[in-house]
C-alpha cells in the first residue's frame, strides 16, 4: 500500500531525505514544505513554513498524508510533532519534551548526569556574576555554550581567561544569541577526534547508523570561523565496531530509555555528537534530528528503504525491521556563498548543478529560482556528494562533480576527510608499531599552541632540528647568568590517563620547572618538552602540549620546541611520560640563596594548589580502590579534581618581590619531592637549620584524607608532601611584615631559621 509523505524543511538535509524517499516503491505522493528548487524535481513543494503548525496539520488531513518527516530542530522544539500527532498524523520526529535534549543544553547535561551518560563536567548559569566567579576558579580551558537553539553557532571556545569572560558576557549580558542565551553552560573542554553517530529509534529499540565526521570550520586545515558544516564523510574509520557497540550501550540506549522513563518518548533520529578522548568516548551534545551535512553522506549509503524504516519507527516495530548499508564510503562537499558565515551574499546565478555524474548527487540547501533561473540564496548553497568502493573514490567523484558547478564567490573546503586519509597507510614502520602520520598529525595539532608562545626572540622553533633563541636580552644585563633545570611529571601521569584529563600535565611540567629556577632568582626564557609514549595519540599529545603552551604564555616564556617519541616495546601499552627542560636568566648579584641568611630569619609559606607533582606513587596506592569521581564531603569536589589540580607557578607572586628595590627575599625553597624535610635544607648554609611551627598554616583536607586512609605518620607526610605550602620564602625578621603586606594573597609565617644542623625541626 502506497503512502503519501510530507517532508518538513527547506535545506540540503531535507533534499537528501526527499531524494532517498523517492527511491521507495511504497511512496505515493511526496510533498516538501516549503522545500527548495532541488526538492521540486522529486515531488511537490508546498508553500507552508515549518513553523505553521495549523497550516501543516490542515494540509496533511486534506491530502491524506500518511507520514511526516520533520527535518529541522526548531519546529520539533516548538511542538510541531505533538500538534500533528494530536491531529492523527504519523510523525517521524520527537515531541517538544523529548526534543529538549537538543533545545536546552542545560537540560541535556543534567539529563546525562542523571542517567550516567559520559559527558564533560559542567555548570549552568543564568546570571553573569556567579558564572564569572565559577570561571575564575577554573584552571583548565572551557567551552561556553548558549543553552538554547542558536543555529549551530552558540558554542564558543575561548583560548584565554579574558576570552572566556568576554564569551560569558556575550551570551548572558549582550544576548548575542538572543533567547538561546538565557542560560549559559560552562563545560570542561575535551580533546580528541569528533564523531557524529546518528540512530533510528522507535522509543525502545535503537539502531545506530554508520558513524560520520563533519567539518565545522570554514577553511582548510580546520581554520576560520565555525559554520553549520562545510562537508562530511561516512563511515568514519576512526570509529570501529567496538566503539559503536560501546556507544549503543553507554550513550544511545540509555538516552532513549531515560527519556521514556521521564515521560518523554522519543521517536525519530537521535544524534549523538561524540568525542573520542583518551579516557573513552564522551558526549559533546545530542541533536533531535538528522544532521546536516551528515545526512547527505549517510543516506546514499543506506541500502534499506528509508520510508520503511521511518514507518517501522513510528509504528513501534523497529526491532523487526533489519537495516542494511552499502559497502564503501560517501563524502559531501558543501559549496557556500561569498561572505559566509558572517555576511553571506545572495543572488549569484548557478551553473552546472543540473546534471551530475554517475554515483554523485547535488543537494540544494540555499538556492532559489529567480525568473526561472537558479541562483544562490546565501549561506550554504549546495552539497555535492559522491560515493564509491573506497573513501578516495568517493572524494574523487565528489570533487570532480564540484568542478562542474560555478557561482560567483563560491567557497568550499578542499580537504574533506583529511583526518581519515592521514590515518591510512601500511608502511613497514607502521607495521612495527610507529605511525609517522600520527606524529605529523600531532605536530599539526599542537603547532598553533606552541607558536602562540613565541616572541621576536624565537628565530626557529617547532619543526627545526634545533631551536634558536635570540640572546639580545643578555646585552642588557651586567653579569648575565643562565639557569637551567630538567624534571618530569612522574606517576601523576597515570591518574591523568585514568581520568582522561591530559592538559594539566603540560601545565604541571612547565610550572614545576619554572619554580625550580625561580628559587635561584631566575626568570624563564624558553622551555623544551619531551613526550614519550607506547603509541602516539595525536589529540592526547596536542592536549598536553596545549597545557605547556598555556603555562608558557602565562609566564612570558617561549615553548621553543621539543621531542615527541613513539616507542612501542619500551613503554607498556597506554603508558607515557612527560618531561621538560627550562632555561632562565638572572643577574649574578641577584642569584639566590643570598649569603646573608642568619638565625632569626622568617619562613613565609605560600599556598600550594594541591600535591603538585609529588607523592603520586603513594597517592595512587592510598586511593587504589576509589573512583576518581568520588566526592568526599571534606573536599567539596570530586577526588579527581583535587588530585589533578595543576602544579602552581609562583613566578607572578614572587617576581615582583625579586625586582623590588628593597630586595627583601633572601632565599626560596620549592617543596617538591622530599617535602619540607629535604627541600628547605637545600637552600641553607652549614650551621643553619629551620624550625617549623606546627599548626601555623591551615593544612588542606586532602592531605588529612591521604594521611588517614594511608595510615601515614606525620613525619612521613612532611617528608613526602607539601601539605598546602608549595614555596617557602625566607626573609629577614625586619622585612617579614613588609613582605606579607606586599603579597596579593594570604600567606603564613611558618617558622624561623636557627643555629644548628642543616635540617628541619618541627615544634
Amino acid at each position: 500500500m502506497s503512502v503519501n509523505v510530507l517532508v518538513v524543511g527547506s535545506g540540503g538535509r531535507e533534499h537528501a531525505i526527499a531524494w532517498k524517499l523517492a527511491q521507495s516503491p511504497r511512496l505515493g505522493r511526496l510533498f516538501v514544505a516549503p522545500g527548495n528548487p532541488g526538492t521540486a524535481s522529486l515531488g511537490e513543494n508546498v508553500p507552508i513554513s515549518a513553523g505553521d503548525r495549523a497550516g501543516l496539520l490542515a494540509f496533511c488531513q486534506a491530502r491524506e498524508v500518511g507520514l511526516v518527516i520533520i527535518g529541522p530542530e526548531a519546529p520539533l522544539a516548538e511542538g510541531l510533532a505533538d500538534a500533528l500527532r494530536e491531529g492523527g498524523i504519523k510523525v517521524f520526529g520527537p515531541g517538544a519534551r523529548a526534543a529538549q535534549i537538543e533545545s536546552s543544553k542545560a537540560f541535556a547535561k543534567a539529563f546525562m548526569q542523571r542517567h550516567g551518560i559520559p559527558t564533560a563536567r559542567f555548570a549552568v548559569f543564568n546570571e553573569v556574576g556567579p558564572a564569572l566567579s565559577y570561571l575564575n576558579r577554573l584552571e583548565a580551558p572551557v567551552v561556553i555554550k548558549a543553552s538554547g537553539l542558536a543555529a549551530g553557532k552558540g558554542v564558543l571556545m575561548p583560548e584565554t581567561p579574558d576570552e572566556a569572560r568576554h564569551a560569558l558576557r556575550a551570551v548572558l549580558e549582550e544576548r548575542e544569541f538572543g533567547d538561546a542565551g538565557r542560560e549559559a553552560v560552562i563545560e570542561e573542554r575535551l580533546s580528541g577526534p569528533e564523531v557524529s553517530l546518528l540512530a533510528f529509534t522507535d522509543g525502545k529499540t535503537v539502531c545506530p547508523m554508520l558513524a560520520a565526521q563533519d567539518h565545522k570550520r570554514l577553511l582548510d586545515g580546520d581554520r576560520g570561523p565555525n559554520t553549520g558544516g562545510m562537508g562530511a564523510y561516512a563511515p568514519a574509520p576512526v570509529f570501529n565496531a567496538e566503539m559503536a557497540a560501546e556507544a549503543l550501550q553507554r550513550v544511545l540506549q540509555p538516552a532513549v530509555d531515560g527519556l521514556a522513563a521521564e515521560g518523554r518518548p522519543y521517536v525519530g533520529v537521535l544524534y549523538a555528537g561524540l568525542m573520542l578522548t583518551g579516557a573513552g568516548l564522551q558526549v559533546l551534545e545530542f541533536n533531535c534530528r538528522f544532521g546536516d551535512p551528515e545526512t547527505q553522506a549517510l543516506l546514499p549509503l543506506l541500502k534499506s528503504d528509508l520510508l520503511e524504516v521511518a514507518l517501522a519507527c513510528v509504528e513501534g516495530r523497529l526491532a523487526e525491521t533489519p537495516i542494511e548499508w552499502h559497502a564503501g564510503s560517501a563524502a559531501c562537499v558543501v559549496l557556500a556563498s561569498k561572505g559566509y558565515p558572517l555576511k553571506p551574499e545572495s543572488g549569484q546565478p548557478i551553473t552546472g548543478a543540473e546534471e551530475m555524474p554517475e554515483n554523485c548527487a547535488c543537494f540544494h540547501a540555499g538556492t532559489k529560482l529567480v525568473d526561472g533561473r537558479l541562483v544562490a540564496a546565501g549561506g550554504r548553497v549546495l552539497g555535492i556528494t559522491g560515493w564509491g568502493e573506497t573513501l578516495e573514490t568517493a572524494l574523487s567523484r565528489a570533487y570532480g562533480a564540484v568542478e562542474r558547478v560555478h557561482f560567483e564567490g563560491m567557497q568550499y573546503r578542499k580537504d574533506i576527510a583529511y583526518q581519515a586519509l592521514a590515518a591510512g597507510g601500511n608502511s613497514a614502520y607502521a607495521r612495527a608499531g610507529v605511525s609517522i602520520d600520527a606524529g605529523s598529525r600531532a605536530v599539526e595539532l599542537m603547532s598553533a599552541a606552541v607558536k602562540s608562545t613565541y616572541s621576536a626572540s624565537v628565530l626557529a622553533g617547532i619543526g627545526a632540528f634545533g631551536g634558536l633563541f635570540d640572546a639580545q636580552a643578555l646585552k642588557d644585563c651586567a653579569q648575565p647568568v643562565l639557569v637551567a633545570s630538567t624534571d618530569g611529571v612522574g606517576t601523576k601521569v597515570r591518574l591523568a590517563a585514568q581520568a582522561g584529563r591530559y592538559r594539566g600535565l603540560g601545565v604541571d611540567i612547565v610550572n614545576h620547572c619554572i619554580n625550580d629556577i625561580l628559587v635561584q632568582g631566575a626568570a624563564p626564557l624558553f622551555f623544551l618538552d619531551y613526550f614519550a609514549t607506547s603509541k602516539l595519540r595525536p589529540e592526547v599529545t596536542a592536549e598536553i602540549v596545549g597545557g605547556m603552551a598555556a603555562a608558557c604564555r602565562e609566564a612570558g616564556c617561549a615553548l621553543l620546541g621539543g621531542e615527541t617519541a613513539e616507542m612501542p616495546g619500551v613503554y607498556a601499552p597506554g603508558e607515557f611520560d612527560v618531561a621538560g627542560t627550562i632555561v632562565g636568566l638572572v643577574e649574578r648579584e641577584r642569584i639566590l640563596p643570598r649569603a646573608d641568611l642568619q638565625a632569626g630569619d622568617v619562613l613565609i609559606g605560600l599556598r600550594s594548589s594541591g600535591p603538585h607533582t609529588n607523592g603520586y606513587s603513594l597517592i595512587r596506592k592510598v586511593f587504589a580502590d576509589v573512583p576518581l569521581d568520588t566526592a568526599f564531603p571534606e573536599l567539596g569536589l570530586p577526588l579527581g579534581d583535587a588530585l589533578l589540580a595543576p602544579h602552581r607557578s609562583y613566578l607572578p607572586l614572587v617576581q615582583p618581590l625579586l625586582e623590588h628595590p628593597a630586595h627583601p627575599v633572601k632565599a626560596l625553597a620549592h617543596l617538591t619531592g622530599g617535602g619540607f624535610i629535604e627541600n628547605i635544607p637545600r637552600v641553607l648554609p652549614h650551621g643553619l637549620g629551620a624550625v617549623l611551627q606546627a599548626g601555623s598554616w591551615p593544612i588542606p583536607p586532602l592531605f588529612g584524607l591521604i594521611q588517614t586512609r594511608g595510615e601515614i605518620s606525620s613525619a612521613e607526610m612532611l617528608r613526602v608532601f607539601n601539605l598546602g605550602i608549595g614555596m617557602v620564602m625566607i626573609v629577614s625578621e625586619a622585612d617579614a611584615r613588609f613582605v606579607m603586606e606586599l603579597l596579593p594573597e594570604e600567606a603564613w609565617v611558618i617558622g624561623r631559621l636557627a643555629a644548628g644542623e642543616r635540617r628541619v625541626v618541627v615544634q
